[in-house]
């Protein structure tokens, strides 16, 4: 294997990994953000585990942030939660930031 090959398997090998690494830190950004926004719902136990859940499938379907925040979004107007879209977006990135540091850890 020449030096060029070995260049690029390893650009290939970190690319795989560095795309793990997103996934991981978005699916669990997803379901800690879906948490969050049963709980606010007056969700507990099982049934805010479910809707996390189904937040975090919804998501690596379409994978779309966007998505993911404006289902919470909606959710949130039919019950009635007072949370703007940014303050939304805020959590969201708080929890980017601390999944990003269990996954990266």
């Amino acid at each position: 294997m020449s030096g060029f090959d070995k260049r690029e398997q390893a650009f290939e090998n970190k690319f795989a990994h560095d795309e793990e690494v997103l996934f991981k830190v978005l699916a669990q950004t997803n379901l800690m953000i879906g948490l969050w926004a049963a709980a606010k719902l007056g969700k507990t136990g099982a049934e805010a585990e479910e809707y996390a859940k189904s937040l975090v499938a919804q998501d690596v379907a379409a994978h779309v942030k966007a998505g993911i925040l404006s289902q919470i979004h909606k959710d949130f107007e039919k019950a009635g939660v007072a949370q703007s879209e940014h303050q939304i977006a805020r959590h969201f990135d708080e929890f980017k930031a601390q999944a990003s540091k269990d996954v990266k850890g």
